[in-house]
């Protein structure tokens, strides 16, 4: 089984509705009880996955002006970044394990995606050198 079963097709719709849920989730969560820094962090990326999807170079992108392949090691600077953050700002509780598991959730997206169009298997229905069509 190969781990990179997520195309880069089905990565766009991952990012627009991480970002939709980066922005809506501070509210619905209440972040912000040990600095408002947790909330507007959060809105924040959000409107930068927003930003970032559209300028990247798949079928969701809209200038595709970056390759896949840069969107996703912002992808997993953004990762790294909100393991740290908790510790910068000094998030603790809710807060902090928010970002924690935002972390856990675009590493393991990144983890599973394959930079280029996922490839039928020899054992698969489709012959080989067909890809899956997963839009």
């Amino acid at each position: 089984m190969k781990l990179r079963f997520i195309s880069p097709t089905n990565h766009g719709l991952v990012d627009y509705a991480a970002a939709v849920a980066l922005i809506v989730s501070p509210f619905l969560l209440k972040l912000g009880s040990s600095s408002p820094a947790a909330m507007w962090v959060s809105l924040i990326t959000g409107f930068a996955v927003i930003l970032v999807s559209g300028l990247t170079d798949y079928r969701y992108g809209l200038l595709r002006l970056l390759p896949f392949s840069v969107h996703l090691a912002i992808d997993l600077t953004v990762a790294t970044a909100f393991i740290a953050i908790p510790f910068v700002f000094g998030f603790k509780g809710l807060d902090a394990a928010y970002y924690w598991i935002n972390a856990a959730v675009v590493y393991l997206a990144v983890a599973f995606t394959a930079e280029e169009p996922v490839m039928a298997t020899e054992g698969s229905r489709l012959k080989t050198g067909e890809f899956y069509d997963l839009s």
